[in-house]
């Protein structure tokens, strides 16, 4: 980093370089600037990954956690119905059709979701039209401002 801070005072005392050497100087702090900006991004990109695998990795456990708990709360809606003075066979069946029922729903409602889903149409047609500008195809209409330039 000190090399373009040099070489910039030489340029200031008017020691006569060409242009051709100032562009190559210039070329050559934007390669190394664009090269510490690549390297800086791979390093936050790491470490975002590694935050990502770490919250995708609890959350799994959580998820698991769940489970087990749902099905803890299923035998204890059996044996409940059980205690009420329902036939064992019976209150199995009542809780697995409840989780059916409850299964049915969210799936229900995903699938309405989903459905909502619009697939970046907008954003497509926008980069379309922008596309089009920047080629300025013969089927869009040309912009007042460059007939008029």
């Amino acid at each position: 980093m000190t090399a373009p801070a040099a070489s910039s005072r030489s340029l200031a005392d008017g020691d006569g370089t060409s242009v051709g050497d100032l562009v190559s100087l210039a070329v050559s702090d934007v390669t190394r600037l664009v090269r510490c900006e690549l390297e800086l991004a791979k390093l936050e990109l790491r470490a975002d990954a590694q935050r990502i695998g770490l919250a995708a990795a609890l959350g799994a456990i959580a998820v698991f956690t769940r489970f087990l708990v749902l099905v803890m709360l299923c035998f204890a809606l059996a044996e409940g119905l059980i205690t009420l003075g329902i036939w064992r066979w019976a209150a199995f069946l009542i809780v697995a059709g409840v989780c059916v029922v409850l299964a049915a729903a969210a799936i229900g409602v995903v699938y309405l979701k989903v459905r909502r889903i619009t697939a970046l149409r907008k954003t497509r047609e926008s980069v379309q039209s922008d596309l089009a500008v920047l080629r300025r195809d013969e089927s869009a209409p040309a912009p007042a401002a460059a007939e008029a330039g």
